[in-house]
């Protein structure tokens, strides 16, 4: 293709026009009918028309056959130490060997231990991720069926919390009444979610004021680093707990890998233009210390990183309650970023 030409695509079989007085259906005509369909597409060169086939990318296989491998050797060679260890202590002195013998088995069982409460936070967290999108599906096909589901599930979900039971009196009050899909998700939004958001905001707020102040006073740029991950990891749990999640070690990680995943696609992992512009543009480093810009930018990310795990915790997307901005959680360190006024 030359230079300065903007590739084309072009139907490759292009259907005949439909003849005089025949009308034609779009593939979705209804909401409902909409799919997603993932398969491999072409690119056409505009210059010649040839099309190029791209196959879809398949992962290898032997990246997992490795670990599996490494992880079955590891634990066989940890097994058998143990073993010998235990005969070992058994020949030197009986008394010892059983102590060793229950040793293992108090390991054993804290094993299970952690295990199921492991096995038990994912549970629970796929549970808010099938709320989330069952909540999604009925909003985009107006499933008055699937609304009410969503929140008599919701309802049950926090069954256990006592400063929500007007809340779910309210709900079961209109559970007979004729409300529209939106209506209905958003009464349940307003009724059980819109104190969580607020608790959510100023575990937000709070740590990003934190992180703000302790990197703007430390010494070191290794101690920022490390109170920057400490702070995002306790806030990331916080929240997970204000709207019911219980993650473990292996939960934690699903929720941080969303929850990056869900600020790549909102602005990626820098702070946005606007904040930039507010923060950078204005001269704070200029008018008070680079080190006071920098604690008020490590701020700021914290804060962004907050209302990606707000949005990833949360399990209901937001339907008539405000989602929460910036300047909502952040807003003491934006006017902080502001140029004093003459």
């Amino acid at each position: 293709m030359s230079s300065g030409q903007k590739p084309r695509a072009f139907r490759i079989n292009p259907e005949p026009p439909p003849g005089p007085g025949v009308t034609t259906t779009p593939l979705a005509a209804r909401p409902e009918q909409a799919r997603i369909v993932e398969e491999p597409f072409e690119i056409v060169d505009a210059a010649d028309g040839v099309a190029v086939p791209v196959a879809p990318r398949r992962r290898s296989p032997w990246g997992a056959l490795f670990l599996t491998a490494a992880g079955g050797l590891v634990s066989l060679g940890i097994g058998l130490s143990i073993e010998r260890m235990i005969a070992d202590l058994f020949q030197a002195a009986p008394w010892l060997g059983w102590v060793a013998l229950a040793l293992l088995g108090l390991a054993g069982l804290a094993l299970l231990a952690i295990v199921g409460r492991e096995l038990a936070g994912l549970r629970r967290e796929r549970k808010i991720e099938r709320l989330r999108q069952s909540a999604i599906d009925a909003l985009a096909t107006r499933d008055h069926t699937g609304a009410q589901a969503v929140v008599q599930a919701l309802s049950t979900f926090y069954a256990d919390r006592e400063s929500l039971a007007p809340g779910r009196a309210r709900i079961d009050a209109a559970a007979d009444a004729i409300l529209d899909v939106d209506d209905r998700i958003g009464l349940a939004e307003h009724e059980l979610l819109a104190g969580l958001d607020r608790q959510a905001r100023n575990a937000i707020a709070s740590t990003a004021k934190q992180v703000s102040a302790v990197t703007a006073l430390s010494p070191r740029a290794i101690v920022d680093v490390a109170f920057v991950v400490f702070a995002a990891v306790r806030l990331l749990r916080r929240i997970a707990a204000i709207y019911g999640g219980r993650p473990g070690f292996l939960g934690f990680l699903r929720l941080a890998r969303a929850a990056v995943a869900h600020l790549t696609v909102t602005g990626g992992m820098a702070v946005g233009e606007s904040v930039m512009q507010q923060v950078l543009g204005l001269g704070i480093a200029a008018r008070v210390s680079a080190k006071l810009g920098e604690g008020v930018l490590n701020g700021l990310m914290t804060a962004r990183f907050g209302l990606a795990a707000l949005n990833v915790c949360r399990p209901l997307p937001f339907v008539r309650e405000a989602p929460p901005r910036l300047a909502d959680v952040a807003g003491e360190l934006l006017r902080a970023a502001e140029p004093e006024s003459k």
